[in-house]
């Protein structure tokens, strides 16, 4: 592929995601939406976020990695803990982060 393609295809690939998103705040004021479809729009944030990190804490070079030696499931779990505990974003990456690099040192 040559570099003209590559940028041609990043830049339709930006543009396409940019004008789904402004399709949401275009439409806002002139469309109402059933209310089953807003509540569902409340969980998008968390699913994708859940999304993006699961892969990362479950899998290891391409296997499912369960053991209690996957240190990234270990912080993640401790996370979690924490995000229920206190209820804070801040803690919570704070104590997962805390957590990771002090496993990543002892294993």
């Amino acid at each position: 592929m040559s570099p003209w393609m590559l940028l041609g295809v990043m830049v339709a690939a930006g543009l396409a995601t940019y004008l789904i998103r402004l399709s949401f705040i275009a439409i806002e004021g002139r469309l109402r939406l059933p209310p089953w479809f807003r509540t569902a729009l409340q969980f998008v944030p968390a699913a994708m976020l859940s999304a993006l990190i699961a892969p990362d804490l479950l899998m290891r070079d391409g296997a499912l990695a369960l053991s209690p030696d996957n240190t990234r499931l270990l912080a993640g779990l401790l996370a979690i803990v924490i995000a229920a505990w206190t209820r804070s974003v801040a803690w919570t990456i704070a104590g997962g982060m805390a957590a990771l690099l002090l496993l990543e040192m002892l294993f």
